[in-house]
């Protein structure tokens, strides 16, 4: 048995080594950075593209489709901005959350 298994010594695990819980991958930020950079110094090509997807151009035969458009964009978006994880609130036991009341103070603006 060596002090790694007997565990004897600190000094000789991993523990707290690598990229800490959560942070990007160093290949995937330059990869969002370059998207980003593409998608920013074509912005007016981007546009007129959707533009032409949503409208539809009758000379190309090509017929408007807002939804693809659509799409198109929230596809495009994904590289440009991280995704958010979706949180799920419940009450005790995993059952509904009870709510016993609500407090709304309103105030003017610019009123001290």
């Amino acid at each position: 048995m060596n002090k790694l298994e007997a565990g004897k010594s600190e000094n000789l695990t991993n523990r707290g080594r690598g990229r800490p819980k959560g942070a990007v991958n160093r290949v995937t930020n330059e990869f969002r950075e370059t998207v980003r950079c593409l998608l920013e110094d074509n912005s007016e090509n981007v546009s007129k593209w959707l533009e032409l997807v949503a409208e539809g151009d009758p000379k190309r035969d090509i017929r408007p489709d807002p939804y693809k458009a659509l799409d198109m964009i929230s596809k495009l978006a994904e590289y440009a901005t991280p995704k958010l994880a979706r949180t799920e609130m419940t009450g005790a036991n995993g059952g509904p959350m009870q709510i016993s009341g609500i407090n709304i103070n309103l105030k003017r603006p610019n009123a001290d």
